[in-house]
Parts: C-alpha cells; structure tokens; sequence
C-alpha cells in the first residue's frame, strides 16, 4: 500500500468562501484553475487508479486563513476548510485516509477550540501550518506580523498536538517570498528563486527556530512533518556540526542555548516527505541522516506539469530506485504513516 501524506486539494465552495476577503493573484488563478484536479474529482480519481493500493492524506490548498482575515471570520473560514476535508474523506473513504486540519493562528484561543472539533468531531488527523505566519492587517499588503514557528503563542498549539500524538505538517508560506526583492536595488524576486530556493531555505529555518525554542525538550514526542524531504538539512549536516562547534570553541559563543542534546540531534527528531520530484539521490542523502523511520511517502500533487501524474510518478520511481532494503521502503511508503495516524 502506498499512503501519500502530502496531497494538495481545494473545493469549489471554499474558493467562494476565500474570493470574499481576497483576490488572487493572476499566476495563483493560473495555476489553480490549470491544475484542475485540485478540484475535479473525477480526473483525480483516473490518475490515483493508475497505482494499485495507492491512497491520499489530503491538505487544502489556498491563501492562509490568517493572512487573509481575523477575528469570527478566520474562524468561520478555518470550520469550512475543515468541513469540507472531512466531508470529501466521508465520501471517499476509499480515496482519502484522512485530512488535515486548518486553524485561525491569529487567535490561538479560538485555534485550541477548533482544534479539539477538528480532531475529535471531524476525525481530522493532523494541523497544517505555514512558516513563516503572517497575520491579516487592514492597513498592509502583504499582511503584517511575520512570525517564526517559535513564537509562544503557538505553544499552546504544540502542546495539544502533542496530546493527540498527531502531526503538524509545516509548508513554506509564499507570501514572505514572493513579496522580499532578491537584492535592495529591485523591487520584486526574480526567475521563481523565491519559489524554487527560498521555499526550501523557509523550510530548514523553522527547523532551526523550532529547535532552539527548547520545543521538543518540552513536548517530547511532538511531530513535525517537514516538506521536501528535510530540505537543506540533510545535505549541510557536517556543516551544522562544524560552524556550531567552530562558534563555541573559537567565538566563545554559546550556540547551544541550554539545549541538553547536540542540535543535529534535534534536527534528526523532524519526520520528512519525499517531495523532491522524484530525486532519488536527494531521498538517500535524506535517509543517510534521518533513516528510514523518519521518512514518509508524499507527493505534493498535484503540482507538476501533468496535474499531479508526474508527482505520483517519479516519486513512486525514486524511493523504488532508493538503495535500501524492501522493509524500508515499505516503512517509507505506509508503514510510518500509519504508526503517525494511527491507522
């Protein structure tokens, strides 16, 4: 069986819901109405019947709830997100496993609340966060208040997640991105950087931000799914070790922050999918630090030229072709989301 973790989706009526507080942008309407089998079940279902026992944990696609409204609204928003997974999981169980909640950040009390609906009424097995979190302001645009995922509101999230022992799946925010200029002298990012590079490094800086917030010496078997396969982690992992020991020893700073365990060691607590597009040397420099049991099979359909076939595809391919053993790579492919979900 393959269970593929990170599945993007969206539904016509959330779309309504979100065209009210704001307007998408020309690429983003592109883009989402292009990949159509965001929406059309029909044309998803013929590209999932390609892979025998193959099943999704689905995840909304769409502006932030926080970056786009407040107060009743964010989490009337955050109810229908969380309404429409559950019905599309009730209807197609066969389909889709599970879905994963959306929450009002910009109001941790009112987050904490349907929370606790999403899980225990809806059956939603996990919360979707973007990194970093920028909260609506009516006198800004892009929205004000960018955060990092250590920010102390959110502990109270944490540690709930941490009593459902279900996951928080971390995405990069394009907001941040796609509004910072490459260089002081422009006005914009240019050539997808901001996008193909900048995504990945707003991965592995919620990594360091989280690590240093003490959260997992707090909440010890909290879970975070990372995006992309643990991004630039696994590939400067020498480095990590160097420039902190070089800091301590010779800059006489105290890069360890009281933390009671190296900090590689707290980069190995992160679970990671294997989008990467189907990359297979990217997926062994994953597993050579993580290993296997930190690995789990996600696509990120259905963004790729193909509507989501290519996704599917390659990543299938690249963790087939991956130089490890069967057991392994039937932990990778469903047997590490099902301990996550409790399947």
């Amino acid at each position: 069986m393959k269970i593929d973790i990170f599945s993007h989706i969206t539904t016509p009526k959330y779309r309504q819901a979100q065209s009210k507080y704001v307007q998408e942008s020309a690429m983003s309407t592109r883009i989402i109405e292009g990949q159509y089998t965001l929406w059309n079940l029909e044309e998803r279902f013929r590209i999932m019947d390609r892979y025998e026992d193959y099943q999704q944990v689905i995840c909304l696609v769409g502006s932030p709830i926080e970056t786009i409204v407040k107060g009743k609204a964010a989490v009337e928003m955050a109810q229908l997100a969380n309404d429409e997974l559950a019905n599309l999981v009730a209807k197609h169980p066969d389909r889709f496993l599970c879905g994963v909640a959306n929450l009002p950040f910009n109001d941790t009390e009112a987050a904490l609340i349907e929370l606790d609906r999403a899980v225990n009424d809806l059956k939603l097995k996990g919360v979707f966060i973007h990194t970093p979190l920028y909260f609506y302001d009516e006198k800004t645009k892009p929205p004000a208040g960018g955060k990092g995922l250590d920010s102390p509101e959110l502990f109270p999230i944490y540690e709930a997640m941490a009593k459902y022992d279900l996951p928080i799946f971390i995405h990069p925010n394009a907001l941040y991105d796609i509004h910072m200029p490459d260089y002081t002298s422009e006005k914009v990012a240019k050539h997808m950087a901001w996008q193909i590079f900048g995504w990945v490094y707003q991965d592995t800086l919620a990594q360091v931000r989280l690590i240093f917030s003490g959260v997992f010496d707090k909440f010890p078997n909290l879970k975070f799914i990372n995006h992309h396969a643990g991004a630039m982690v696994p590939f400067f992992t020498k480095r990590i070790s160097a420039m902190y020991n070089m800091f301590e020893m010779r800059g006489g700073m105290d890069v360890k922050k009281g933390l009671p365990q190296a900090p590689l060691e707290y980069f190995r607590k992160f679970y990671n999918d294997t989008a990467v597009n189907g990359n297979t040397h990217a997926l062994m420099c994953a597993y050579g630090f993580y290993g296997a049991e930190h690995m789990v099979f996600g696509t990120d359909m259905p963004f790729d030229m193909e509507l989501g076939r290519e996704a599917i595809r390659e990543t299938i391919r690249s963790i087939e072709e991956m130089d490890i053993s069967a057991d392994e790579k039937k932990a990778i492919f469903s047997g590490n989301a099902r301990k996550m979900f409790h399947f």
